[in-house]
C-alpha cells in the first residue's frame, strides 16, 4: 500500500518538506551551462555559422541574424527569434539544423552530424545558456596587456586588515571577511548552535551525518578546543577521503564508460577512483597530486607500489568521453587531445584554453598557437583506455600494465569458465564460416570480439591481468611492433611519434597548417618557453610548470574549489573560469592569503580545510536577516552561512546511516569491472544488467562506489543533481523538481531505509515518546520541540487508524506506522538540508 496518505502529508508539513521556490531571473549561466556552451555549441557556431552570421565590421549578417553574441542569438533575425529557451521543438534554429525544409536548412550546403544537432537540442532544452557578452570580442591578442589581469599576476601576501569590531574575529580569515562586511554596513549573524555546527561540519568533511552520541559528546564538551577535536577526528576518518574525492571526481569528469553514441565500459576506471580517495585520505600534497595525474608514468621511483599508484593516477587523462565510432583516425586523435587540454586547463588552472582550438580565444589572451603548443604535448602522448573492437566501435587502444603489487578487481578464471568461453568462441567462429552475408558475418564477429576480450583479460594461469587506464609517451621514432607492455587483443598504431603539432585551421582535422608550433604552454603565464627535452612529450615539464609555486593560478584555483564546497559559493564565483569572462573574486586579499598559506603548508588540503572550518565565519548561523538580504541577497559578503541541500551522494548515504544499513567497507573494483569490456548493456558480475545493479536497493555501500556510467547514472544520484560525467563540473546545479519528492515517496531504496530505521527505533526504545525523541536525535541531531512531539503522536495515531480502516493486520500496525513516520522525516527539508 502507498504510505503517503493524509496523516503522513500532515506530518511532513509539520517538519517541512521542501525548499523555497526560486523564480526565473537573468543571472549569468551556471558553470555547467557555460561549460556546455563552450564545449559543444560555440565551436560549431564558429566553424559553421560565423561566416554568414557575425557582427564582423564590413560584413552584413545574412537575414539580419547575428550569432557571435549572446544578444544577437537571443534577438534573432529579420524573421524573428531563432531560439525559444527550454523548447527545442519551437526553436527555428534547431529545426533548421535538422534540414527538414531545404529553404531554411542551416548550414545550407551540408547537414551537421546527428550528435551535433542533439547537442543544440539539449542546449536549448536547458535554457540556451550563453556566457558571451553583448558584443563580439576583438581579434587582436595583446599578451603583455593580458598579463595585467588579476588572475595572471602572482598572489601577493596581504596584511590582515584592521576591523572596527576587533573582538569578533578568531582567525585571519575572519578579519578579511569582517572588513568586507563592515564596508557594506553589514553585521554577521550569531554563531550556529552546537548541534547545527557538528551536523554541518560532519556532512562537509565526511558526507555523513553525526551520530546522536557524537552530537551529545560535542554539546557536553566544555573544553575550549572542543570543536577543533571534532574537526581533527573527522579529517582523520577514512570517510573524509570518500567525501572529498567525490568533489575532485566531478572536476575530473570521472566515469566508467565512454559515453557518446557508442557507450562502452571502462572496466578499469575504478582504479583511478580509488587512487583519488586514497590521495585525499593520505593528504597527498596537492602539487604531487597534480604531477601524478598528468605525468605519473614519467616520475622516477624504485618502489613498485608507488609506481603502480602513479600509473593509475594518469587515468585522469584517459577517462574522458570518446566517440568510438569516429571513422577518421586523425579527427579521433585530435578530439581526445582537445578533451585532455580542456580538463587539464579547467581542473588545475581554471582557464578555458580549449576555446582556442578553432580560433584565438575570444576573451582571454590565449592565441590559437598556444592551444596547439599544448596539443603537441598531448599528441606526443598515447592514451590507453582499452575497449574492444565491436561492430561500429573501432577505436580501441591498449591499457597500461601494472606491477604485480597492484590489486585485482575480479576473481580468477576457473578452468571450467575458460573452457566454456573457448567453446563459445569456437561455436561463433564456426557460425561465421557458415554465413554468406558479409553484413551478418561482420555483426557476428562482434560477439567473437567480446568473448575474446573476456578471455584476454586473464593470463594463462587464470589470473586477471593487472592493467589500468592511463597514458604513456609515444615512441621517439616509428615502430611497427607493439611496445613493451602491449595488451593482447589490441592493435598499436606506431605511425604517431613524439613531435610538435601544426595549427589546424578552424580546428578542422583536414586543414593542417604547414608550420609546426613548438610544444609549450600558455604564454600569458610563462616568462620563458617551456623546455622540452629531446625524445620526450613534454608532459612532465607541463606538470611541473602547473604544480610550480610560481604558477599564479594553481593554488588559487584549488583554494577556491575548497571554499566553494564549504560555503556553497567560491571566492571566485566562476570556479572554472578565472579568465576575462569569469567573475572577479569577492575577497581577493583573502584568496591570496589562503593560496600562499596553502603552499607554505606543503600544499596540504587537510590543513587548508582545517583553517577554514575553524574560522568564525564558517561557524556562523544560517538564519536570514531581512536588512542584510536587501543589501547582499546572494550572501557574497558572508554575513551568514547559506543553507543548501545535501549533495546526492550525502543524501543517499545519510538514508543508509540513520537506518543503520551503511556498509563502510570499500568494495574492490566495481560492477563495471566485473562486467568487463563491451557495450554498457552487458551484464555485471552477478548476472544483472549494470543499470539494475546501480539501482539495487540492497546496495549498502557508500555512493562514491556506485557505478558511474555515462548517460545512465543511478536514479538516487541523477534525480538530485549529481554531476554529469560528460562535463567538467565544479559547482553542481541545484534544482527542486517533483521527481525528487516522488523518489522519496515511492523508491524501493527509501522504503527499505524507512523499514530499517523503524526496526532500530522499535528495538532501542520502550515508549512512543522515547521513540519520537530518538528519531529526531537520529535524523536531525536534535530533540523534538513540544509541538513536534505532539504532532508526531497525532500522526502515529491517525496512521494506525488508517491501517485499521484498510484492514491491515493489527500485528503489522506498529512497524508500518513507524516506518511511515521515518519516511516522512526522510522527506523533510531539515533532513535534506545542511544549515
Amino acid at each position: 500500500m502507498s504510505r503517503f496518505r493524509g496523516p503522513l502529508i500532515a506530518l511532513a508539513a509539520l517538519v517541512g518538506t521542501g525548499a523555497p521556490t526560486v523564480g526565473a531571473d537573468d543571472k549569468p549561466p551556471s558553470a555547467e551551462g557555460a561549460a556546455f556552451f563552450e564545449k559543444k555549441i560555440r565551436p560549431v557556431l564558429v566553424a559553421e555559422c560565423y561566416a554568414c552570421h557575425s557582427s564582423e565590421p564590413g560584413k552584413k549578417a545574412r537575414g539580419g541574424l547575428v550569432l557571435d553574441t549572446r544578444d544577437g542569438t537571443r534577438k534573432g533575425g529579420d524573421s524573428g527569434a531563432v531560439i525559444v529557451p527550454g523548447d527545442p521543438a519551437r526553436s527555428p534554429l534547431v529545426q533548421a539544423l535538422k534540414h527538414g525544409d531545404a529553404k531554411t536548412a542551416m548550414p545550407p550546403k551540408k547537414k551537421l552530424d546527428a550528435d551535433v544537432v542533439r547537442d543544440f537540442e539539449e542546449w536549448v532544452r536547458i535554457g540556451a545558456p550563453d556566457p558571451r557578452g553583448a558584443r563580439a570580442a576583438g581579434k587582436y591578442i595583446d599578451i603583455e596587456e593580458g598579463r595585467k589581469h588579476w588572475a595572471y599576476q602572482p598572489p601577493k601576501k596581504p596584511v590582515a586588515p584592521q576591523v572596527k569590531n576587533a573582538a569578533w574575529p578568531r582567525t585571519e580569515i575572519d578579519r578579511f571577511v569582517l572588513e568586507g562586511l563592515e564596508a557594506k554596513g553589514l553585521t554577521p549573524v550569531a554563531d550556529a548552535d552546537r548541534r547545527a555546527l557538528i551536523r554541518r561540519v560532519t556532512f562537509d568533511l565526511t558526507g555523513l551525518p553525526p551520530t546522536a552520541a557524537e552530537v551529545s559528546a560535542f554539546v557536553e564538551d566544555a573544553a575550549p578546543d572542543a570543536f577543533e577535536k571534532v574537526v581533527d577526528r573527522l579529517l582523520a576518518s577514512p570517510r573524509f577521503g570518500e567525501k572529498w574525492a567525490r568533489h575532485w571526481l566531478d572536476v575530473a569528469r570521472f566515469a566508467e564508460s565512454t559515453g557518446k553514441t557508442v557507450n562502452f565500459n571502462y572496466p578499469h576506471a575504478w582504479r583511478y577512483r580509488d587512487y583519488v580517495i586514497a590521495a585525499f585520505n593520505a593528504d597527498k600534497p596537492y602539487d604531487q597530486f597534480v604531477k601524478e595525474q598528468l605525468a605519473g608514468d614519467l616520475m622516477p621511483t624504485d618502489d613498485a607500489k608507488r609506481r603502480a599508484e602513479r600509473l593509475v593516477a594518469t587515468g585522469f587523462l584517459a577517462i574522458g568521453p570518446k566517440t568510438l565510432n569516429e571513422r577518421n583516425g586523425l579527427k579521433f586523435e585530435l578530439d581526445i587531445v582537445d578533451e585532455q587540454i580542456d580538463v587539464t586547463t579547467h581542473a588545475f588552472l581554471g582557464v578555458t584554453a580549449a576555446c582556442a582550438r578553432c580560433h584565438d580565444h575570444k576573451f582571454d589572451p590565449i592565441p590559437q598557437a598556444d592551444y596547439y603548443a599544448l596539443a603537441g604535448i598531448f599528441r606526443s602522448t598515447e592514451t590507453c583506455y582499452g575497449t574492444v573492437r565491436y561492430i561500429n566501435a573501432q577505436r580501441q587502444s591498449p591499457l597500461v600494465v601494472l606491477p604485480k603489487e597492484a590489486s585485482a578487481a575480479v576473481a580468477r578464471l576457473t578452468d571450467t569458465e575458460r573452457k566454456r568461453i573457448e567453446d563459445q568462441i569456437k561455436s561463433v567462429r564456426d557460425n561465421i564460416a557458415k554465413l554468406k552475408d558479409p553484413t551478418q558475418q561482420f555483426l557476428t564477429s562482434g560477439q567473437l570480439s567480446l568473448l575474446q576480450a573476456r578471455l584476454d583479460a586473464y593470463d594463462g594461469d587464470g589470473n586477471p591481468k593487472l592493467v589500468a587506464m592511463g597514458v604513456r609517451d609515444r615512441p621517439a621514432r616509428a615502430e611497427a611492433a607493439p611496445p613493451k607492455g602491449g595488451f593482447a587483443g589490441f592493435t598499436y598504431n606506431g605511425s604517431r611519434v613524439i613531435g610538435d603539432s601544426p595549427v589546424f585551421a578552424r580546428g578542422e582535422h583536414d586543414q593542417p597548417g604547414t608550420a609546426r608550433v613548438p610544444r609549450g604552454t600558455l604564454q600569458v603565464m610563462t616568462a620563458a618557453p617551456l623546455k622540452v627535452p629531446a625524445g620526450t612529450s613534454g608532459r612532465l615539464e607541463l606538470a611541473e610548470w602547473i604544480a610550480s609555486t610560481r604558477n599564479p593560478l594553481t593554488a588559487r584555483v584549488m583554494v577556491n574549489r575548497v571554499w566553494l564546497q564549504l560555503f556553497g559559493r567560491g571566492l571566485v564565483p566562476s570556479a572554472d573560469d578565472f579568465g576575462m569572462a569569469g567573475r572577479r573574486p569577492t575577497h581577493p586579499e583573502l584568496l591570496d592569503h589562503l593560496a600562499l598559506a596553502f603552499v607554505d603548508n606543503g600544499w596540504s588540503t587537510k590543513k587548508l580545510i582545517r583553517s577554514v572550518v575553524t574560522s568564525r565565519v564558517y561557524q556562523l548561523g544560517s538564519v536570514a536577516n531581512k536588512a542584510a538580504l536587501e543589501i547582499d541577497p546572494e550572501n557574497a559578503r558572508l554575513w551568514r552561512v547559506s543553507p543548501r541541500r545535501l549533495d546526492a551522494e550525502s543524501l543517499r548515504d545519510a538514508l543508509l546511516t540513520v537506518s543503520d544499513q551503511l556498509d563502510t567497507t570499500a568494495p574492490t573494483g566495481s560492477v563495471v569491472a566485473r562486467a568487463g569490456e563491451g557495450p554498457v548493456a552487458r551484464f555485471g558480475g552477478g548476472g544483472e544488467p549494470i543499470g539494475a545493479a546501480a539501482n539495487d536497493p540492497r546496495n549498502r555501500h557508500r555512493s562514491v562506489y556506485l557505478p558511474v556510467v555515462r548517460d545512465n547514472l543511478p536514479e538516487a544520484l541523477a534525480l538530485f543533481d549529481a554531476a554529469d560525467p560528460a562535463l567538467i563540473t565544479s559547482d553542481r546545479p541545484r534544482t527542486t523538481v517533483p521527481a525528487q519528492g516522488l523518489f522519496l515517496m515511492n523508491s524501493a531504496f527509501v522504503l527499505r531505509a524507512a523499514d530499517a530505521a523503524a526496526d532500530v527505533l522499535l528495538k532501542g526504545t520502550a515508549t512512543e515518546g522515547e521513540r519520537v525523541r530518538a528519531a529526531f536525535l537520529r535524523f536531525y541531531g536534535r530533540p523534538p520541540t513540544d509541538k513536534e512531539q505532539t504532532g508526531s503522536a497525532a500522526f502515529l495515531k491517525a496512521y494506525r487508524a488508517q491501517l485499521a480502516t484498510d484492514r491491515v493486520p493489527a500485528a503489522q500496525h506498529e512497524r508500518e506506522s513507524w516506518s511511515a513516520f521515518c519516511q516522512a522525516l526522510f522527506a523533510s527539508a531539515e533532513f535534506q538540508y545542511r544549515k
